[in-house]
């Protein structure tokens, strides 16, 4: 059986890289318009990427291109897809950094809020519109990168993504023991405190997730920003 190239690592990481920058370009400008805030939304600490987008854009592509042909089966698929993804990153965004992104508890029709049929609609809608009329055009620039240097390029753009996640996650844990003085260099290197302290303070961490919710002594889900208010976020932490 002949490759389906359109549906070769190159292609799906591509397409997680492009609308990863989109999805983060749509975030920021709707959060302005409806709150007249202009603040971060991204989702790693480094590089401008809101990763929820591109891996839902990649899995919707990978598991939509063969009803590329079927306009009815792209929108039935795809709110089905769309909904399946949504539910499933938002169970594994809250285990990994302990909070819910979205809610719609206040939707008719939602499983557990993760979820709700108003959205599910949308994934279709979405689903149409990507695939007759998003994804030919990025596969037609794509075409034109040289093969040969294709796979070193993906090499970087992965091996960056992997860093940069492995930083997120080490990072908001550290913030998370800063803001609620549990914080320790105990059993610590001098390039993992050098890390902590210098590429995770308090400031950057606040100003790159202002949104990041942490579990209180009560269990309870708040803010991190509700912590910094009782806290001089630029105060180093003594050794």
């Amino acid at each position: 059986m002949k490759e389906n190239k359109k549906l070769s690592f190159h292609y799906l990481l591509w397409y997680f890289v492009i609308f990863s920058i989109v999805g983060l370009l749509l975030e920021t400008i709707f959060c302005y318009g409806t709150t007249g805030v202009l603040e971060s939304r991204k989702g790693l600490l480094y590089g401008p990427f809101c990763p929820i987008y591109g891996v839902g854009a990649a899995c919707l592509i990978a598991l939509l291109d063969r009803y590329q042909d079927h306009p009815v089966k792209i929108f039935f698929y795809g709110a089905i897809a769309g909904s399946v993804i949504e539910y499933v990153l938002s169970y594994g965004l809250e285990a990994i950094y302990g909070s819910r992104f979205w809610d719609y508890a206040y939707k008719p029709f939602n499983l557990n809020g993760r979820i709700c049929l108003t959205f599910s609609v949308y994934w279709g809608i979405l689903s149409l519109f990507l695939m007759k009329g998003i994804k030919p055009k990025i596969d037609f620039y794509l075409k034109k990168i040289p093969e040969k240097k294709i796979k070193w390029i993906d090499f970087c753009i992965l091996a960056f993504f992997v860093f940069d996640v492995i930083l997120t996650i080490w990072s908001i844990q550290v913030y998370q023991e800063k803001i609620k003085g549990t914080y320790t260099t105990e059993n610590k290197n001098q390039v993992e405190i050098y890390i902590e302290e210098h590429w995770f303070t308090n400031d950057y961490m606040a100003k790159t997730f202002p949104n990041l919710r942490i579990r209180n002594n009560e269990n309870q889900l708040i803010f991190a920003r509700d912590y910094l208010q009782n806290i001089d976020i630029d105060k180093d932490i003594e050794i």
